[in-house]
């Protein structure tokens, strides 16, 4: 299915493609996930997503985490929970998900694969969660309609307000001159939601920075998004001591209910 929404969000989203003259020098793939950021604490803090989707989490229920990583949205919610549903396309993430659901001692499985592609397979969860995954959606109103498909009591997904690459635009500007977009946003995901006739609702909030272990990973994991070779790491990282430290970040909320 098609909204003029989602028509909106694919070609705000392409905007973000990264010149082909730029890819062509790139010595690695500039798309990467390192899963060393997606690694989780013993300890996770509470946030407004962990407590909408909590609220409705019944005593032993499932948690359908989509693009789980590590399982930062659904470890937050065991207790209650105490199984969960892990989805990635990256099997290292996958092995980290099932590590900490053993030992936090909590039922896991998981399943390799893109969504929606993969989600006739999938089980139906109590709540189906997703962090910080659907910029990467173009295909946005079929994702979240098989994500409303494998809940039976709500959908919970985090997002930045804007779209996080939108935090490197200094970076691009600097080392290859170029301007970034900054849509789409949270906003034009909600108008999504409604034309697909869904009751979303969105609540706008600060949250602790999640990044790199320190400022050499950073500049690490920058320059290989740059498409920059190797040598050039020490630019990047003596550039990034010149920017601000920023410690939070406008996250949204959005979420509804399965009727």
């Amino acid at each position: 299915m098609q909204t003029n929404s989602g028509d909106r969000w694919r070609e705000e989203l392409a905007e973000w493609a990264i010149p082909q003259s730029i890819l062509d020098q790139a010595p690695e793939n500039p798309w990467i996930h390192p899963p060393v950021m997606f690694q989780i604490p013993a300890k996770i803090s509470d946030s407004i997503s962990h407590l909408r989707a909590r609220e409705v989490v019944p005593t032993g229920g499932t948690v359908l985490d989509i693009g789980c990583g590590g399982g930062f949205a659904a470890f937050a919610l065991a207790p209650p929970a105490t199984r969960v549903i892990g989805v990635d396309h990256q099997i290292e993430m996958l092995e980290m998900f099932s590590e900490n659901a053993r030992s936090r001692g909590i039922s896991s499985e998981v399943f390799e694969g893109f969504w929606p592609a993969i989600a006739d397979h999938i089980p139906v969860a109590d709540v189906a969660v997703a962090h910080h995954v659907v910029y990467n959606v173009p295909d946005i109103e079929n994702f979240l309609i098989a994500m409303s498909n494998h809940a039976s009591k709500r959908v919970v997904l985090e997002l930045p307000q804007r779209h996080p690459l939108s935090d490197a635009s200094s970076l691009w500007k600097h080392f290859w001159n170029l301007d970034r977009p900054s849509e789409p946003t949270s906003t034009d995901l909600l108008n999504v939601l409604n034309e697909l006739g869904y009751m979303a609702h969105i609540e706008l909030w600060e949250g602790a920075m999640r990044s790199e272990i320190n400022i050499e990973q950073s500049a690490h994991f920058s320059r290989i998004r740059l498409c920059l070779p190797e040598d050039r790491e020490p630019e990047v990282l003596e550039f990034l001591k010149t920017q601000p430290t920023v410690d939070t970040r406008s996250l949204a909320t959005i979420w509804w209910d399965i009727y």
